[in-house]
């Protein structure tokens, strides 16, 4: 089964879609000193965007600091994205430039805590990813 690893910063958006969605999830920390989760099968990445006006910064620094590991690169299946849409071309950027990077789909886009649609439509998409991977003998 395909897992969750997410980054929240401090205001929690992030963290609380990932509650909602009632899925076991490791979280990125935020301290740069705290040790990152170690993960050890196939994972869906959430993460927010934290872009300036034009666009640098969009991936989290501890977000890099997971997916330059090669082993857990490798194990990257699709990137989920947070944004705010009032920052216009640079909403959920994180996901395209993490998808372009390593070479991963964007799944979906959310915007700030996500609504219960989006937690419908992500839990979905989920189970059908998992369908796909791990499909019934």
């Amino acid at each position: 089964m395909t897992g969750l690893v997410y980054y929240s910063s401090r205001s929690g958006n992030t963290a609380r879609l990932v509650e909602r969605l009632g899925l076991p999830a490791a979280r990125v920390p935020i301290s740069p000193a705290d040790p990152m989760p170690v993960v050890g099968k196939p994972f869906v990445l959430v993460c927010p965007t934290f872009a300036d006006g034009e666009g640098r910064g969009a991936v989290p620094k501890q977000v890099i600091r997971l997916l330059n590991d090669p082993a857990t690169r490798a194990l990257l299946r699709g990137v989920i994205a947070g944004g705010n849409r009032n920052f216009g071309t640079t909403f959920a950027l994180a996901g395209d430039v993490i998808s372009k990077k390593c070479g991963v789909p964007v799944l979906y886009r959310f915007e700030l805590a996500g609504t219960d649609t989006d937690v419908t439509r992500i839990r979905s998409g989920l189970d059908r990813m998992r369908d796909t991977l791990c499909p019934a003998a």
